[in-house]
């Protein structure tokens, strides 16, 4: 006896049912490991990154080697995002390098000197260490830690010739350079530090740029070893 039409359509609908419900739950899976999984597994990797610079750096001092992919070298403290807020910075912008934490464009400046030290970040997932960089205002405070030195850095305004805070294309790279906005081959005009990250959440339509100048010159971990005042916020 041959199924009634009906039947086949109860037997289709019941399939498509249950496909669309596992792929519910693929997907489900898969944003608990993007929004979860990943942040934990990020989050204990800064933890090894931290402690291992804080060995190095107590260490007795070595003939500095060239920077390796995915190595850390520098601490990033942000008061706005909490007194607490620490991330070691990696060198490189790649896949892996990101999913350390984050990590220095190769070819931009170091800490502390002219130029523009760039550095890029997750903003959801991996860590999220640039969620919330939306936040901060014209004059908070950013400071760089290295193995000898505090560098601080200022938030600019959005009336700065190089404004505090922007939205570009990902294909945007003079936000990278030596003076953001301007050639990649120009000369640096000051020492600059800026911070990309997607945007809006959860797309990687555009770019999120926050961009700050340094302020004064380096304060040496001896004459500070707690810190200059900039990283209480003040």
């Amino acid at each position: 006896m041959s199924t009634a039409p009906a039947d086949l359509l109860r037997t289709a609908a019941r399939g498509v049912g249950q496909l669309l419900l596992t792929a519910g739950y693929v997907l489900l899976l898969f944003v608990v490991y993007e929004l979860w999984v990943t942040d934990l597994l990020s989050n204990a990797r800064q933890d090894e990154l931290t402690a291992e610079l804080r060995e190095e750096w107590a260490a007795p001092a070595a003939v500095p080697a060239e920077l390796q992919g995915g190595e850390a070298f520098a601490m990033l403290h942000i008061p706005r995002l909490g007194a607490d807020y620490a991330r070691a910075v990696v060198e490189g912008t790649g896949t892996e390098d990101l999913e350390q934490g984050p990590g220095h464009y190769r070819g931009t400046a170091m800490p502390g000197e002219q130029g523009n030290f760039a550095v890029a970040g997750h903003r959801v997932g991996r860590g999220s260490p640039f969620l919330e960089i939306d936040e901060l205002r014209t004059g908070d405070p950013v400071v760089v830690e290295t193995a000898d030195s505090w560098f601080v850095y200022r938030v600019l305004g959005p009336a700065d010739v190089v404004p505090g805070q922007q939205v570009v294309s990902p294909y945007d790279v003079s936000v990278i350079a030596p003076t953001p906005n301007g050639p990649p081959d120009g000369a640096p005009t000051g020492a600059y530090l800026t911070l990309t990250t997607c945007h809006p959440e959860y797309s990687a339509r555009e770019r999120l740029i926050v961009h700050a100048v340094l302020e004064g010159g380096p304060v040496s971990r001896a004459e500070a070893p707690e810190g200059p005042p900039a990283l209480r916020g003040v």
